[in-house]
């Protein structure tokens, strides 16, 4: 089931214009991994308006906590005017450099990295914030119609990284927009 946020959100998205949403089948995943960490924090770098936001929320319990991260106010505003009611919530307009120097002491269960910080820049930063049996989720890893020219290779790249943290278990999924899920391990 598509949560009711998701609808309301995807009609003001659609308006906005804004093309970087996540696809929703990574939004089912996100909510289906999220059901599994009950009484846990979570991260999202990169809100965008808040389509993979909403399904976050809807798989968290009563008892979790969402931090969103993003830089954009103009986007972000959808995610505000349809979310922030939610207490468990904490919406933050900021640089996701800035918010990951400033708050490294933070401990996760599980971090969706929908950005550039914490994914492509700052990896080490994002990773270290995850406790041990936490998710670390990237999507977009295949090719996608608004990739510039050479993203491909940073793409591969990120993916070699990841296979090379002998402190987490990998896996590929090459379904949706591709998706990576590294687990972090005991």
């Amino acid at each position: 089931m598509i949560p009711q946020s998701y609808l309301q959100i995807k009609e003001a998205t659609d308006i906005s214009g804004f093309n970087m949403a996540s696809n929703i089948d990574t939004c089912f995943l996100l909510r289906s991994l999220v059901c599994s960490k009950p009484n846990a924090h979570f991260l999202e770098l990169g809100t965008g308006t808040g389509l993979a936001t909403s399904f976050i929320l809807d798989g968290m319990d009563a008892n979790s906590s969402l931090i969103s991260v993003d830089n954009d106010p103009k986007y972000l505003q959808i995610a505000q005017q349809f979310l922030s009611n939610d207490k468990r919530l904490e919406l933050v307009e900021m640089d996701g450099g800035d918010w990951l120097l400033q708050n490294e002491t933070k401990n996760f269960d599980f971090i969706f990295a929908d950005t550039w910080h914490g994914k492509y820049l700052m990896l080490d930063n994002a990773l270290n914030m995850l406790k041990i049996g936490g998710f670390y989720i990237i999507d977009d890893m295949l090719p996608q119609p608004n990739w510039p020219e050479g993203h491909d290779k940073k793409a591969s790249k990120l993916t070699t990284i990841l296979k090379s943290k002998n402190n987490f278990s990998i896996v590929e999924l090459n379904w949706a927009s591709g998706i990576i899920i590294a687990t972090r391990k005991f």
